[in-house]
């Protein structure tokens, strides 16, 4: 029963559509535009910088409030982390399938971030690292939020070994924290399933060219 509360407090922050209430404020409709996501690679590709990094903010931020909140309510005690990845799941679910836009929303990248942010200091630098140099280098927005999946899937099971010290955690919580925490790096992946199809087929969009059309 506790961790359905965290997953609704999760879920009640993480439905706040960023892109789209921007959107609204300066009459821009980001379903209707670019790819048609509200996220932050859109916003960016629509609205130029400003608009991109306003998302991204706070898609972030709507992540990383409750996750840490959670983190310092409970720090130190031996389910810190399991109320902490509920509270992530709630976050994600809500970014992903908000139900006042028809569970319509982003994929999850800029709140994976915040998530981050509030979990491990380590592995966001490293994170951060990995995304935007897989960014930089490909050009594809989508290729750097696939590999960013993995590899925080990667970390989180490293990282949570006792015998690392960064973020130590007693085995049966463990088990729960990476069960889904990797559902989740999973789902992010799912969600790019129309990115990688375009990449198979040779026409993603990369980052910094005109969309067609």
């Amino acid at each position: 029963m506790i961790r359905l509360l965290f997953i609704v407090i999760g879920y009640l922050f993480g439905m706040f559509q960023t892109g789209h209430f921007y959107g609204k404020l300066v009459n821009v409709d980001l379903h209707k535009c670019g790819s048609g996501n509200a996220g932050a690679t859109n916003a960016l590709r629509v609205m130029g910088l400003k608009g991109g990094l306003i998302v991204f903010f706070f898609d972030c931020m709507k992540a990383f409030i409750p996750c840490f909140t959670v983190r310092m309510i409970f720090r130190g005690q031996p389910m810190e982390y399991v109320y902490y990845v509920w509270t992530a799941f709630g976050v994600i679910i809500g970014n992903n399938y908000p139900f006042y836009l028809k569970f319509k929303g982003g994929k999850g990248v800029a709140a994976t971030g915040g998530l981050t942010m509030a979990l491990n200091g380590p592995m966001t630098i490293i994170g951060i690292i990995i995304f935007f140099s897989l960014a930089f280098i490909t050009r594809y927005v989508s290729v750097a939020s696939i590999i960013i999946a993995i590899s925080l899937s990667a970390m989180a099971v490293l990282f949570s070994m006792p015998s690392i010290g960064w973020m130590p955690i007693k085995t049966p919580q463990r088990i729960e924290f990476l069960v889904v925490w990797i559902f989740l790096m999973a789902l992010m992946i799912w969600r790019h399933k129309s990115n990688i199809k375009r990449l198979l087929n040779g026409t993603e969009n990369r980052f910094g060219s005109k969309k067609k059309g």
